[in-house]
């Protein structure tokens, strides 16, 4: 894989260059670890805003809600995406390829643990006009 390779794994930041905050059209992100292995991260979704609706080819995540109400798109082991309601103290597993979606019903907190794949998204539909690209 080439740097180009939105697959590829971003490299680790420099030493003393964590936290950063990403904003988004939906909240911010703030990633507070990142590894050869590894990233976390705190995302805020603002109520009634959402992510795209995606999907990664290599990027395996976990979620952890902190706290709010978020409503989870996921797709199951028989394809079909299934919604489900998370509040604080629940959690999911994003698998490699399955299609996905958050969605804040009331403010959320999340943690996002992840590879480090971060450019690996695969865009079907988006709220801010970004379907097919890897923008923030």
């Amino acid at each position: 894989m080439t740097i180009d390779d939105p697959n590829a794994a971003v490299p680790p930041p420099p030493a003393g260059s964590l936290p950063r905050r990403v904003d988004k059209p939906w909240g911010h992100e703030l990633i507070w670890a990142h590894t050869h292995r590894y990233v976390g991260k705190l995302l805020t979704i603002e109520t009634g805003k959402r992510l795209s609706l995606q999907h990664h080819e290599v990027k395996d995540e976990w979620i952890h809600v902190l706290s709010g109400r978020l409503r989870l798109y996921l797709e199951d082991d028989a394809g079909e995406v299934v919604v489900r309601e998370l509040g604080a103290g629940d959690g999911a597993h994003v698998a490699v390829r399955r299609i996905h979606r958050y969605e804040a019903i009331e403010t959320c907190t999340l943690i996002e643990v992840s590879t480090p794949e971060l450019n690996d998204v695969v865009r079907l539909q988006d709220d801010f006009g970004r379907e097919g690209t890897n923008a923030p």
